[in-house]
C-alpha cells in the first residue's frame, strides 16, 4: 500500500514546481474547504491564465491515479464520484492535504515571503 501522505506531498511539490504561486493554491484551498470538490475544480477551470488549469489538471490526474476519478474532464466525471460520499470525502481530504503541502513548498521557494 502506498503512503498517501507522501503522495500528497509529492503532488504539493509538483504544484509549487509549476510556479503556480502561493495565492492560487491558497485560493483553491479556500474554495475546496468552503464549497467542496466540484466547486474547487470549477473555480480552477474558471481561473484566468494557465495557473488554474495547471492545478486542475494535476489534481485530476492525481485523483485518477488514486482510482477516485475517471479519466476525462474533471467536471464531468465528478458526478460519479459524488454518488459515493466516502470516496468524495476521501478525495476532498487528499486534495486539501496536497494543497497545504503545495503552499508550504511555494512559501519555502519564495524565501518565506507571502
Amino acid at each position: 500500500m502506498d503512503n498517501l501522505d507522501l503522495k500528497c506531498a509529492e503532488l504539493g511539490s509538483a504544484l509549487a514546481g509549476d510556479n503556480v504561486g502561493e495565492k492560487t493554491l491558497t485560493d483553491g484551498l479556500s474554495v475546496l474547504e468552503e464549497q467542496g470538490v466540484y466547486a474547487f475544480f470549477l473555480f480552477l477551470e474558471a481561473r484566468a491564465g494557465d495557473n488554474g488549469k495547471k492545478v486542475s489538471s494535476r489534481c485530476a490526474q492525481f485523483l485518477e491515479n488514486m482510482a477516485l476519478l475517471e479519466a476525462g474532464k474533471p467536471l464531468t466525471t465528478l458526478h460519479k464520484l459524488a454518488e459515493d460520499l466516502d470516496k468524495l470525502l476521501f478525495a476532498w481530504d487528499l486534495l486539501r492535504q496536497s494543497l497545504v503541502y503545495g503552499r508550504y513548498h511555494a512559501k519555502s521557494s519564495n524565501g518565506g515571503k507571502a
